[in-house]
C-alpha cells in the first residue's frame, strides 16, 4: 500500500477511536477521556488530509 493511503487510512481509525473515546467520556462524565478523544480525533483528520495530500503529489 502506498504512503498516501496508509496515512489515510490510519487517519481514519485515530478519527473513529477518538469519536468513540469522547462518547464514552460523555457517558462517564470524565473530561480528561473526552479531551484525550478530541485531541486523537483532530490528530487522526490531520494523518487523513496528509493521506491526501500525498496521493496527489505520488500522481505523476
Amino acid at each position: 500500500m502506498k504512503s498516501g493511503t496508509e496515512n489515510e487510512v490510519a487517519g481514519k481509525v485515530h478519527e473513529l477511536k477518538g469519536k468513540i473515546k469522547e462518547k464514552i467520556a460523555k457517558l462517564t462524565n470524565n473530561p480528561d477521556l473526552e479531551d484525550e478523544g478530541t485531541a486523537e480525533k483532530i490528530a487522526g483528520k490531520v494523518q487523513k488530509k496528509i493521506g491526501q495530500v500525498e496521493k496527489v503529489i505520488e500522481k505523476p
